[in-house]
């Protein structure tokens, strides 16, 4: 029936837009520049220090986004 739904990290969808955005064939900086300044402000409200990745196989603590 599909994924159980996951929590979303910390600013994700800010960072996922901006990923998505320098990932197109057709590369608009203008708009990745909002995007990237969308991502700024969210981490300067939510106060993130840092973002890491993690895979499935990984079964650290301190998934992509939260505070450490």
């Amino acid at each position: 029936m599909g994924e159980p739904p996951r929590a979303q990290a910390v600013c994700g969808q800010e960072a996922l837009n901006l990923l998505n955005c320098v990932a197109e064939s057709t590369f608009d900086q203008d708009k990745c520049l909002r995007f990237l300044q969308d991502l700024r402000d969210c981490v300067l409200n939510k106060k993130v220090k840092k973002f890491s990745l993690s895979d499935q196989n990984q079964q650290e603590a301190g998934s992509v986004g939260k505070k450490l």
